[in-house]
């Protein structure tokens, strides 16, 4: 049996299971608030055209309108001025989106301060408890946030201050893009910075460093609680968008079901 009818045997008979880590697209969807003076995208909106009537009188269809960074997206390195010589998203590596999963539990820390940074001495305990992190792989940080991804305030938590979400400090960003085999990052956060990643130097340093080494990054997951520590595979897929810098994508995982 090839390694192909064995994956669609166990996806049959349900001892791979399948959990959509995807944040549903509509015009309710949280999406990142850019303070003055900079311009935000558009939320995504969408108009119908026809509805088995006169303009369409066999089918529904509509226009949808959206900015690439809205909802569970991935960032392509054109988005960033490290990364600019780079791929955009139509020009990833199809092989780039799919790998083995890592994830790495910070709920303990992320409800004490909801500006917890990842710090490299987190990865390599993680590391030592389970092995290097994966070549081709993801690694998924767990934060719990996405509790909060249907209340545009709560996900994005701004105060006078600033927004205030966790994510991964600039040493653990640069580590992670120049000392590790993986393909990117995901986060269950509305982006792949911490939501006072402007403070860091450099500033938005997941965004500098993974970007700028061909590294890439997926936000506003869902479900990671579904997925075991090791032994998942993520799949993203994105569209594959001429010059974008990112994409909303449906993302999934591939879980072995226990005996």
């Amino acid at each position: 049996m090839t390694a192909v009818h064995a994956l669609m045997n166990a996806l049959t008979d349900a001892s791979v299971r399948i959990v959509d880590l995807t944040n549903p697209l509509s015009s309710t969807t949280p999406t990142l608030r850019l303070p003055e003076p900079f311009e935000n995208l558009i939320d995504f909106s969408m108009d119908k055209v026809s509805e088995y009537n006169e303009p369409g009188p066999f089918w529904k269809h509509h226009n949808i309108h959206t900015g690439e960074h809205v909802g569970t997206h991935i960032d392509a390195p054109i988005h960033w001025v490290t990364g600019r010589e780079g791929h955009d998203v139509s020009t990833i590596p199809a092989h780039r989106l799919i790998g083995p999963a890592a994830i790495i539990d910070v709920r303990e820390q992320v409800e004490a301060d909801p500006d917890f940074l990842l710090q490299i001495e987190h990865l390599r305990t993680w590391e030592q408890q389970n092995g290097p992190l994966p070549e081709n792989g993801w690694l998924l940080l767990r934060t719990g946030w996405d509790r909060f991804s249907d209340d545009q305030e709560a996900f994005l938590n701004t105060d006078e201050t600033g927004s205030h979400t966790p994510g991964i400090s600039a040493e653990a960003a640069k580590w992670l893009a120049e000392e590790t085999p993986l393909s990117g990052i995901g986060v269950d956060t509305v982006g792949i910075d911490a939501g006072r990643g402007a403070e860091l130097d450099p500033p938005f340093p997941v965004h500098y460093h993974l970007l700028g080494n061909d590294k890439y990054g997926v936000t506003s997951l869902q479900n990671l609680d579904e997925l075991p520590t090791v032994g998942a595979m993520l799949i993203v897929a994105p569209l594959p968008i001429v010059g974008g810098t990112a994409s909303p994508s449906r993302v999934l995982a591939l879980v072995q079901e226990s005996a």
